[in-house]
């Protein structure tokens, strides 16, 4: 996506440098203008693709806020960033269209300028449907929406809302109108909640003001909000939205933090057994293939002694995101502990799987770690990896172990694949009878 540039117009010397660090840090690229004139004459010189621009409302030559229409009209998001929170000027500011405004009263103010760019960012990867049989409102919320750069869809009743979704499932927020032919809202919203959990999508719900039991009954059927049309303020519109969406997010969040290394990003051991058992009684019952490795970091403590732990750090997420790049989104990639790391690849032909395992540990030996000051650090991986015919998950994993050993044993830097064993399961006794090679014998492979 590359780096985000952020248009800033700010006279203050002081603002305008804290905002710039701010952004710096926050990795962004800025362009720093201090007058309308100035502004002006940058945009009608073409060459910048704006993500946002941060807007002081008061300019030594645009005291009426004159330049948010110049910034916005043009097609670049807008935040205000004011000292002035009059009604006159915060009415002004949202008929400009504005994504919001932030005031200059607080130290924490810049930092709340980087949650929304940020926020932003989200929301261009955010799919929202609006539901209404009034074109007119339906389109008043769309544009709303697109203002904050989400992805929006809309429809006419609950049906072709239905639909919609059906399409993209992955839409996060539904905002509906109550009175619909069809399909009302309430019907609608017991239709998502029957597939989509609270944690899941939000739904707002909106009705016409007098049905005062609408809003109670739009909760009970599964709405996390609800809004009332003619008392429809932007501001608050915008700050139901987040809020719904900022719930989903934290909920995503904890959800990751449970099965995801915190380190790496990769899954975490309980993840992978939780999951592997589910892989694995799929295979038992012959609807895939599964292919466990071992892989292990060589001389992983001389790298923690000699550079210390931060760049030890540093070589696992290196390696986590070489792993997490070159296997599939369906394969099982996950740190067990330490430097090993364990993947379960599905539906791996057996042709290919000493080819595949050997590419990834070349990947590594290729790749060597930026340590920062220009240096280098060169890492390789030896990686086991189990043979067919283990008779449960455990045994897999420990095979794979195996080959990871004699890997290291024979010179590391290696793939070691296990000779093939042959099991019959006798399903009534569940008695296991193996033949052929025994499990935990390999030859080295690349190196």
């Amino acid at each position: 996506m590359g780096v985000r540039k952020i248009l800033v117009v700010e006279d203050s010397n002081f603002v305008g440098t804290l905002l710039q660090e701010k952004l710096r840090r926050a990795r962004y690229t800025t362009v720093w203008t201090k007058s309308k004139a100035e502004t002006v004459e940058l945009l009608d010189g073409g060459g910048h693709d704006f993500f946002c621009a941060i807007l002081d409302f008061k300019l030594p030559d645009a005291q009426d806020g004159s330049v948010i229409g110049e910034v916005v009209g043009r097609g670049i998001p807008g935040i205000v960033f004011t000292g002035d929170l009059s009604t006159e000027v915060r009415d002004l500011v949202w008929a400009k269209n504005v994504v919001d405004y932030v005031l200059k009263d607080n130290a924490y103010a810049p930092d709340y300028l980087i949650g929304m760019l940020k926020r932003l960012e989200r929301n261009e990867l955010t799919k929202v449907l609006v539901v209404d049989d009034s074109g007119f409102f339906c389109q008043v919320i769309a544009n709303l929406l697109k203002i904050q750069k989400f992805k929006v869809f809309t429809a006419g009743n609950g049906r072709e809302a239905l639909a919609v979704v059906a399409q993209h499932p992955e839409i996060r927020l539904v905002v509906t109108d109550y009175q619909m032919p069809e399909m009302d809202g309430l019907q609608l919203t017991q239709a998502l909640r029957a597939k989509y959990a609270r944690e899941d999508m939000s739904i707002i719900g909106i009705s016409a003001k007098g049905e005062h039991i609408m809003a109670a009954r739009f909760i009970k059927y599964g709405a996390n909000d609800f809004i009332i049309k003619q008392s429809f303020l932007t501001e608050e519109f915008y700050s139901r939205v987040n809020q719904c969406l900022d719930n989903l997010e934290n909920i995503r969040l904890i959800r990751e933090a449970a099965i995801k290394d915190f380190l790496t990003g990769l899954y975490n051991r309980r993840y992978f057994f939780d999951v592997g058992h589910k892989l694995f009684a799929n295979m038992a019952r012959q609807n895939i293939t599964l292919t466990c490795c071992m892989i292990d970091i060589d001389f992983f403590k001389k790298v923690n002694d000699t550079y210390g732990h931060e760049v030890g750090d540093l070589t696992l997420r290196h390696i986590s995101d070489i792993l997490r790049t070159r296997m599939r989104e369906g394969d099982i990639v996950a740190r067990l502990g330490g430097e090993e790391f364990c993947i379960l690849a599905v539906n791996v032909d057996p042709a290919a799987v000493a080819g595949l395992f050997e590419d990834l540990r070349r990947r590594v030996e290729e790749a060597p770690v930026n340590i920062g000051g220009g240096q280098q650090l060169a890492v390789t991986v030896s990686i086991g990896v189990a043979a067919p015919g283990a008779y449960s998950l455990e045994e897999m994993v420990r095979m794979a172990d195996e080959q990871m050993y004699l890997a290291k044993k024979s010179g590391r830097n290696q793939v070691v694949v296990g000779e093939p064993v042959s099991c019959l399961r006798m399903e009534q006794g569940g008695a296991v009878s193996c033949g052929g090679a025994a499990a935990g014998t390999g030859r080295p492979r690349g190196g």
